[in-house]
């Protein structure tokens, strides 16, 4: 098991303790998962996500995992759906408002232009993103992504594809239910492990070269 390697720290997966490994059965959807919009479904092929219309289609957990987290799971677009493989962390569901409260939203394949990026629920203001050509429709990919005390990641197939800091990192004693979201997209989830983070910080220099 890789460690992962962010900018001043490393995470030590095989340290990391597993909050949540259920697999995707219709008996945990409904124990583990709620269903807040859009169609979600188990089969023997794990979790289906199907949302035809333009905005976010939100499953998330029922328990709460507090502290800092990292979601690992395969992912693909189910064709001929070609875009938006969303995952995310830190999450609240604002009932009077029946929307996403806060969360970080890491995605790949989206932002309309194509884009593995990182950004910060409800507000927006704070996004990070960089085109991800790499990426193939109805591809199967690895996918880990989470943050540290507001520094967010998302490493895909073993390689670091973005960081974000957030200077004002979300509370996660208070938000801290996870989930997935199918942007006017339909997804393929399965093999899903929530881990707690263990990390220590990494000296970073450069090598004298001349």
């Amino acid at each position: 098991m890789s460690d992962i390697l962010l900018m001043h720290k490393r995470i030590d997966l095989g340290a990391s303790p597993v909050l949540y490994d259920r697999p995707f059965t219709p008996e945990h959807l409904a124990e583990d998962w709620e269903v807040r919009n859009a169609t979600w479904q188990c089969d023997a092929d794990g979790l289906l996500g199907a949302n035809p219309v333009p905005g976010p289609g939100v499953i998330m957990s029922r328990r709460t995992f507090p502290g800092n987290v990292l979601l690992d799971f395969r992912a693909r677009t189910v064709l001929p759906s070609t875009h938006d493989i969303d995952v995310m962390w830190n999450l609240t569901w604002d009932e009077a408002a029946n929307r996403r409260g806060a969360a970080y939203v890491a995605g790949i394949q989206g932002w309309w232009d194509g884009k593995v990026g990182i950004e910060k629920s409800p507000d927006y203001r704070l996004v990070a993103a960089a085109p991800c050509p790499w990426f193939e429709p109805g591809r199967e990919y690895h996918v880990q992504a989470g943050s540290i005390d507001g520094h967010c990641f998302v490493v895909v197939d073993g390689v670091l594809r973005l960081e974000l800091f957030d200077p004002n990192p979300i509370d996660s004693s208070v938000h801290n239910r996870v989930g997935f979201e199918a942007y006017q997209s339909m997804v393929r989830i399965r093999q899903l492990t929530v881990r707690q983070i263990a990390w220590q910080r990494r000296r970073m220099a450069y090598a004298n070269e001349f």
